[in-house]
């Protein structure tokens, strides 16, 4: 009897029409429903012994009963990210450098300039994405394309969003290893419903780590953007994630630094600049690795509250914050231009695995 059913072989038209007899030699096949059956080998074991008990010792049986199952015919994958144009990693060597709201209003900027728009937070384990655009509440849904169900990125200021914060608990800490935060990843990438975007944003966590490595073992990258602070601790660990993306086995372009909180000026007083973090650090080592400085973004009052009530200061018409990140999102623009006319297109990393 089939242990799924409780049903004998023959009922439950199992025994194929195939039987052979060969003398003592029996050979014929068993029909199962799936090729993960847990009771294929049992089933036949049973078959074997019965044959052996109600027939003939004799008869020739043992590793003649064949398991028949339905091919597995594999599902036509989506190709990745089809109608993205251009996949940027925003990427900052140590956390606290601004990088999260660097790329935000990044984001709000090149959406301004006219530019289809997209934000992958990347940071599994610190999503910000949700609580600086005013979306905490926001849950994107599954939608059909093709016959595949993809996930609805959310979308705000013109930007088309997907974070892990949008999925669990925001006051809760996230307990995964490194395995489970890359598959969350790949998920984000892999099943959402991006659309025609000219620019996807991929704002990563700080350091290099697994997530940096999933990344680029799932898309081949335009480029990179690395944000720093210009004191000499946040210089050494931006030099790191240069190395990381320029060696060999990654090979993605550097399109430039974004030195963040380059003096800090106060509102009431808003042509004086103190560099509370030293003077010029990116810049001087934007020289040093002949990269171009994208930008130099003052720390003003401003841009701390506008990311805590969900509105990027890249919004603001007319304002001095505004216009640093319009000249730096024409910057960006005009390098991944430079970028994509000299440069073959990026191919993801292959793991080799001895």
């Amino acid at each position: 009897r089939y242990p799924g059913t409780g049903q004998d072989l023959v009922t439950a038209g199992m025994v194929e029409d195939d039987i052979r007899i060969e003398g003592m030699k029996v050979s014929f096949s068993l029909i199962f429903d799936k090729p993960n059956s847990p009771f294929i080998k049992s089933v036949i074991k049973a078959a074997e012994k019965a044959i052996l008990t109600y027939v003939s010792p004799e008869v020739e049986i043992e590793g003649n009963i064949r398991a028949k199952v339905p091919e597995v015919v594999p599902q036509e994958s989506l190709p990745l990210l089809p109608k993205v144009k251009n996949t940027l990693a925003i990427f900052s060597g140590k956390g606290g450098v601004g990088k999260s709201t660097v790329s935000a209003n990044l984001a709000v900027a090149l959406a301004q300039e006219g530019y289809k728009v997209g934000r992958l937070d990347a940071d599994i384990f610190g999503p910000s994405q949700p609580k600086m655009f005013g979306c905490e509440d926001a849950r994107p849904v599954l939608e059909d394309v093709d016959g595949h169900e993809l996930i609805a990125p959310v979308e705000r200021f013109g930007v088309r969003m997907l974070s892990i914060g949008f999925f669990v608990d925001p006051d809760k800490a996230l307990l995964w290893r490194g395995s489970m935060a890359s598959n969350a990843l790949s998920q984000l990438i892999k099943d959402g419903n991006w659309g025609e975007l000219d620019y996807l944003l991929i704002d990563m966590p700080p350091g290099t780590s697994d997530i940096h490595l999933t990344l680029v073992q799932t898309i081949g990258l335009s480029g990179a953007v690395v944000v720093t602070t210009p004191q000499e601790i946040a210089l050494i660990d931006a030099r790191k994630g240069i190395d990381m993306f320029l060696t060999d086995k990654v090979n993605v372009p550097v399109l430039g630094i974004v030195e963040n909180m380059s003096w800090f000026t106060p509102e009431e007083l808003p042509n004086n600049k103190y560099y509370i973090f030293g003077n010029g650090g990116g810049a001087r080592l934007a020289e040093e690795l002949g990269l171009p400085l994208l930008g130099q973004i003052p720390l003003v009052q401003g841009v701390c509250e506008a990311g805590d009530e969900g509105t990027p200061v890249a919004l603001g018409e007319n304002t001095l914050l505004a216009e640093y990140f319009s000249e730096l999102a024409d910057r960006v623009a005009k390098q991944v231009a430079l970028r994509n006319e000299t440069l073959p297109e990026t191919k993801k990393v292959i793991v080799s695995k001895h």
